[in-house]
């Protein structure tokens, strides 16, 4: 969901309750609840988040907007993220010379010229980032760790 405010990332998950909001101001990222979300924020489907980015003008929000299943390992699917849109935190560029938007430009075209390029690869379910040798050597309570804390 995006105000001029904030984004907004609610989960899918049958039973999830917890928004990730990001302030597009101060950039502060907190969990709050789907109720906070206001009504006349726009709404659309997005696959994940890859990242942020500091350009010319300011932070961008970059996210998956579609992916394709390339397989499973384990019966977790395996995704490739297919294509990707890069959001401004900023809600103008009049802060900007005509030098510094040129270059923007030039920067934007770049980071959109790497996501065209094949391997961004994610599971929601299964450690991609450490091979299965080494998950089969780590400890239990290493195990039970959720994605993120790993």
């Amino acid at each position: 969901h995006i105000t001029p405010e904030k984004f907004y990332v609610e989960a899918c998950d049958d039973g999830a309750d917890d928004v990730l909001a990001i302030d597009r101001v101060s950039t502060e990222v907190t969990l709050t609840v789907k109720k906070d979300v206001p009504p006349s924020a726009v709404t659309r489907p997005i696959f994940g988040i890859l990242g942020t980015i500091r350009l010319v003008a300011g932070t961008y929000l970059i996210v998956i907007t579609r992916k394709k299943k390339v397989g499973e390992i384990f019966s977790h699917a395996i995704w490739k993220a297919t294509d990707f849109d890069i959001l401004s935190y900023k809600k103008t560029m009049l802060h900007l010379t005509d030098i510094q938007l040129q270059d923007n430009k030039v920067f934007l075209s770049m980071l959109n010229h790497v996501l065209s390029v094949d391997g961004f690869y994610f599971s929601t379910t299964y450690d991609l980032t450490h091979t299965l040798q080494r998950l089969a050597n780590t400890s239990p309570e290493f195990q039970e760790m959720s994605l993120l804390e790993r």
